[in-house]
C-alpha cells in the first residue's frame, strides 16, 4: 500500500495545521508534504517554517482553476487527501468530485448547529454562548459543495459552564480539536 500523502489547506494561525504536522511526523505510511494558504498574510506561514513541508500562498483564483490546482496537488505531490485546518473558502466542486471523500474538515461546533457561511472561530463560540448552551464541542466530517454539510465522521464534546466566557469556550474546543484531529485524520486516511 502506498502511504497517504496529506495536503493542507489552511486560513489563519495554524495551530490544527501545526498538530497535524507533528502527529504525522512519527506515522511511518502518512506524509504532510504540502501546505497552502490563500491568505499571504497568515500566520499558518510563520509556523510552519520549522517543519519538512513546502507552504505555499496560493490566490484564491488558482485555489479555484482546476488547471493550477490540480496539478500541483495529484502530479507534483501525488496527493491522496485534503485536510482543512481553519480553511475558511468555499472547496470548488471539481475539487471535491477529484477527492470523492478524501476531503475532510473540522469545525468548532456540534454540527448541525451553528454551521454554515460566516460561522467560525470566534464567531460560533459567541453563538454557542449567547445560546447558553450547556455543551459545545467539535466536529469532524467530509466536505462536500456546501459549507459545514458533509457526512460527520466524528464529534466530541465539552461541558460548558454558565460563568464560561467566549474566550473559556474557544479554549475548550481547541483542546478537543489538537486531541482528536490528528488521530482521526490517520483513522480516515488509512481506510
Amino acid at each position: 500500500m502506498k502511504p497517504a500523502r496529506i495536503a493542507i489547506f489552511a486560513s489563519g494561525s495554524g495551530s490544527n495545521a501545526q498538530k497535524i504536522v507533528e502527529y504525522f511526523s512519527t506515522v511511518q505510511e502518512v506524509f504532510t508534504p504540502l501546505l497552502i494558504t490563500d491568505n499571504k498574510n497568515a500566520k499558518v506561514l510563520d509556523r510552519m517554517k520549522k517543519y519538512d513541508l513546502k507552504s505555499y500562498y496560493i490566490p484564491l483564483s488558482k485555489i479555484n482553476s482546476p488547471e493550477y490546482i490540480l496539478p500541483l496537488l495529484q502530479e507534483q505531490f501525488r496527493t491522496t487527501h485534503i485536510a482543512l485546518a481553519g480553511y475558511l473558502k468555499l472547496i470548488p466542486a471539481f475539487l471535491i468530485h477529484a477527492y470523492p471523500n478524501k476531503i475532510i474538515n473540522i469545525h468548532p461546533a456540534l454540527l448541525p448547529q451553528y454551521g454554515g457561511k460566516g460561522m467560525y472561530g470566534k464567531h460560533v463560540h459567541t453563538a454557542v454562548k449567547k445560546n447558553m448552551e450547556k455543551q459545545s464541542g467539535i466536529s469532524i466530517h467530509y466536505v462536500n459543495e456546501n459549507f459545514d454539510e458533509g457526512a460527520i465522521i466524528y464529534q466530541k464534546t465539552t461541558p460548558l459552564l454558565p460563568t464560561d466566557s467566549v474566550d473559556d469556550i474557544e479554549q475548550k474546543v481547541q483542546e478537543l480539536e489538537h486531541k482528536y484531529y490528528p488521530s482521526t485524520l490517520h483513522e480516515v486516511v488509512m481506510r
